[in-house]
């Protein structure tokens, strides 16, 4: 499945002196009008300044990151989705997203396929590995219960003995993993985890109460909530001791280790946004302004 970048046109010719892409347009992006840096565009790759296009591999849907404008379109919304038409006008080339199953963007990667993935992806350091992230926000895992919490779930304790759902290779199904052991510990059964190809699979489970939770992004819990059914459908659990969400750790954006150039240069983009205040208004726009940092760090995740 195709989600193709809409956002952007290239202004201009189809191409330029030497062989490179016509510059892509300035775009308006949450209020803020975004213009090419010439500087930043210097920093990019020969091969990406020649292509005009960073292939990004996304997961759709997943609110409030990437979600479809209209479902059964190919146009796409979203903080990650506005990020990268932002990053694209500051850096002078398009970010064509591709819509690609979680699990499969990393193989994707190292086969080429794709130069970045721009999915809500916590930095870890096993994903290191194989990509360096540029890390945009700081958030944890929270708790998606159906609206009026009628298992009176109040933390990741209250999970034990429960089915709960997750997305599958996602670091909320290692947070439901590593808690069995703090179940077992207060003399509770264990979390009966179920993972779901999407969160919205998840969401289907939680509605039809085959799963008495749905662990995701705290971002995308309070999405959820806010929009499903016109706020009626989902409620987000609010554990005082976890404000931010459980586990808060780096999101970033992932790159290809065969590109460190274009890690550098997104690296600097993100930070200019942050500076000029757009990066600050994209997430705000879709209810997560706390997430938000004020310096944009390279593989800042310490595990």
């Amino acid at each position: 499945m195709i989600a193709s970048s809409t956002a952007l046109s290239a202004c201009g010719s189809d191409g330029a002196a030497g062989g490179a892409a016509a510059p892509a347009a300035d775009v308006t992006v949450a209020g803020t009008h975004v213009t090419r840096d010439a500087t930043l565009h210097a920093f990019l790759p020969a091969a990406i300044r020649s292509s005009g296009t960073v292939r990004v591999a996304t997961d759709v849907p997943y609110a409030p990151f990437v979600m479809f404008k209209t479902e059964g379109e190919p146009e796409l919304t979203g903080l990650d989705y506005d990020l990268g038409q932002a990053l694209g006008a500051k850096l002078g080339v398009r970010f064509a997203f591709t819509a690609q199953k979680f699990e499969g963007m990393v193989p994707a990667i190292q086969a080429g396929k794709f130069d970045v993935v721009m999915s809500a992806m916590t930095d870890t350091k096993e994903r290191q590995q194989v990509l360096d992230f540029v890390d945009y926000s700081v958030s944890g895992s929270g708790i998606l219960v159906a609206k009026g919490n009628p298992d009176r779930i109040a933390g990741l304790d209250d999970l034990c003995d429960k089915k709960v759902g997750a997305e599958a290779a996602t670091h909320q199904l290692e947070v439901l993993k590593a808690h069995q052991a703090a179940c077992a510990d207060a003399g509770k059964g264990a979390i009966s985890i179920q993972t779901f190809p999407k969160d919205s699979d998840a969401q289907l489970a939680l509605r039809s109460r085959k799963v008495a939770a749905d662990l995701v992004t705290k971002p995308a819990a309070g999405w959820t909530a806010k929009t499903a059914d016109g706020g009626r459908a989902f409620e987000v659990v609010e554990d005082p001791a976890a404000g931010g969400g459980y586990e808060a750790t780096p999101n970033g954006i992932g790159v290809s280790k065969r590109l460190p150039g274009l890690t550098d240069a997104i690296q600097k983009a993100v930070q200019a946004l942050i500076d000029d205040g757009t990066l600050g208004k994209i997430c705000d726009k879709y209810g997560a302004a706390s997430i938000a940092v004020k310096q944009a760090t390279k593989n800042a995740a310490v595990s």
